[in-house]
C-alpha cells in the first residue's frame, strides 16, 4: 500500500463500499448483500450509528480510497467498578491491502480511541471459523477469556 494513511469516522455516501469490504471475504460473502442493491436497512443502521456519540463506524483511507472498516462502540456497565468498555465489531481489511500491517494499524487506532474516552476494557468476538483472525488479535495482546453465545432473532 503506498499513500497516506488516514482514519476517519465514515459518511453516509460511503455506506455501499463499506457493505463491499464488509462482504470482501468468505464468511461475509453469505452475510452481506450486493451493494448494487443495497437493502435501506443498512443505510437506517448507518443512521443510528451516526447519531450516536457511542458508536464509532472508523475508517481507514488511503490515496482517496477506502481500505479498512470496523465499529467501535462505547458501553458502560456497572461491573469492573462501573468501568466503561470499547467493543469493536466488524473489522475488515480489503484484500488487496492485506498481509501489509493495516489491521494491526486499525486495531491499534481504535484501541487508542478506547483510551481516550476512558475505558478500561477493549472487547471483540470472532468466528471460530476465522482462525487467522484470532491469531492476530491475539498477537495484538487480546485474550480468549469468555465463550462467547449468539442467539439469531
Amino acid at each position: 500500500m503506498s499513500g497516506e494513511l488516514r482514519f476517519r469516522e465514515a459518511r453516509r455516501d460511503e455506506v455501499a463500499a463499506l457493505v463491499a469490504l464488509l462482504a470482501d471475504d468468505a464468511l461475509g460473502k453469505q452475510r452481506e448483500e450486493s451493494a448494487e442493491s443495497l437493502p435501506a436497512e443498512y443505510l437506517d443502521a448507518f443512521e443510528a450509528i451516526d447519531a450516536d456519540p457511542n458508536h464509532e463506524l472508523i475508517v481507514a483511507e488511503c490515496s482517496g480510497e477506502l481500505v479498512g472498516v470496523l465499529q467501535l462502540s462505547f458501553l458502560p456497565g456497572l461491573s469492573h467498578r462501573g468501568a466503561w468498555r470499547a467493543q469493536i465489531e466488524g473489522v475488515r481489511v480489503a484484500s488487496s491491502a492485506r498481509g501489509g500491517g493495516l489491521g494491526r494499524t486499525l486495531l491499534e487506532h481504535a484501541i487508542a480511541r478506547a483510551r481516550e474516552r476512558g475505558c478500561r476494557l477493549v472487547q471483540l468476538t470472532s468466528d471460530k471459523r476465522r482462525a487467522d483472525a484470532q491469531r492476530f488479535y491475539a498477537s495484538l495482546g487480546f485474550e480468549a477469556t469468555h465463550e462467547g453465545f449468539k442467539l439469531p432473532l
